[in-house]
């Protein structure tokens, strides 16, 4: 398995683009200063060491030497060695709505997001315990079977978006039905489904199904993610919101009914989010309820440090741009390395 130990180093990524806009704000800049002077043509004739090429090139080998120190400090590593182990916990599958509607920002930044940094918090609280993943909308599917693992919770749990299902819906039946099968051989360990929703339920038997969940020794605990008054849906990449048939905007509200309802016949709790902790905490102590028990788990134990590599292509590209002046050199000049472009243009 391949992973990064610090992943959170890749939003130094940002300054590439600023560096760019810098860079290039500043050859705007020159050229204008240069103008002032007078003919740039002439002024090239008269500062014929001047090269156009070279500064691009160191340019662009200092973005190449910083894009792999970013990837250095990020610690790419690769997972050798899995090791079988027993552990007191419990068994939690997820099953997250990626339905349009998960979009509405009643609750900031919206629901699916604020979901999503419910569900982080969770992950990071889990020390011996198995999670699973399930996204749904029209259809559900499983995103992440049980495990141990939790940096690849992490992982899939931040790429989670409302385009994983092309369907749209909200089949919360289909989504119960599919974890009861993802838990595997009956276990002592409690059992939970954890599902998060706005409740507008269109497709299925989302009560049937958590009464069956229930009937397998399993409870189902409902988050539901939004407001009873609603809120519009943003349109991805406009201003605009989803409209009906008619052209109304439409308002996607919390079904807190549907939630409490299939909380009830899953014997679990309902708990509606809002913009604090509160979700988190009422479901971590809910789960801590459950019974623990001997959990299998396999997880890789050792990790090899992939970083080598990119510190020598990093290390080789700054000596490179250490050697590459601004002006040509004089006992290089001949070699035509920098100016070749510049000269098939002459010709």
């Amino acid at each position: 398995m391949f992973r990064f130990a610090h992943p959170e180093y890749f939003f130094l990524l940002l300054l590439i683009p600023v560096l760019i806009g810098v860079y290039v704000y500043a050859g705007i800049k020159k050229r204008r200063n240069l103008k002032k002077f007078g003919n740039p043509d002439l002024l090239a004739e008269l500062m014929p060491n001047v090269s156009k090429v070279r500064p691009l090139v160191k340019f662009y080998l200092q973005l190449a030497a910083l894009l792999f120190i970013i990837i250095i400090l990020a610690q790419p590593q690769f997972g050798t060695k899995m090791e079988n182990s027993k552990r007191q916990g419990i068994e939690v599958i997820i099953a997250l709505d990626v339905s349009n509607s998960m979009m509405a920002q009643d609750i900031q930044p919206s629901r699916l997001d604020k979901a999503k940094m419910v569900l982080s918090q969770l992950v990071d609280g889990m020390t011996d315990d198995k999670i699973g993943l399930i996204v749904f909308a029209g259809d559900a599917y499983v995103q992440l079977p049980i495990t141990a693992d939790y940096v690849s919770a992490k992982m899939f749990l931040s790429s989670i978006s409302t385009k994983m299902v092309a369907r749209q819906g909200t089949a919360i039946g289909s989504a119960i039905d599919l974890a009861i099968k993802s838990f595997g051989a009956k276990s002592n360990a409690g059992r939970a489904i954890i599902v998060i929703t706005d409740g507008e339920n269109h497709e299925d038997d989302a009560v049937a199904a958590a009464k069956l969940a229930h009937d397998n020794g399993i409870i189902v605990d409902v988050i539901g993610m939004g407001k009873p008054d609603g809120a519009p849906i943003p349109v991805p990449g406009t201003m605009s919101f989803w409209k009906d048939k008619d052209g109304n905007v439409v308002v996607s509200k919390l079904n807190e009914q549907m939630c409490r309802e299939i909380a009830a016949a899953g014997q679990g709790m309902y708990i509606r989010s809002d913009n604090t902790n509160n979700a988190y905490r009422v479901l971590n102590k809910e789960l801590n309820k459950l019974a623990k028990s001997d959990i299998k788990a396999s997880v890789f134990s050792d990790f090899n440090e992939q970083f080598q590599s990119f510190a020598f292509l990093a290390l080789f590209i700054l000596l490179f741009d250490f050697f590459v002046f601004d002006r040509r050199n004089k006992r290089l000049s001949k070699l035509n390395i920098f100016n070749l472009k510049e000269k098939v243009t002459k010709n």
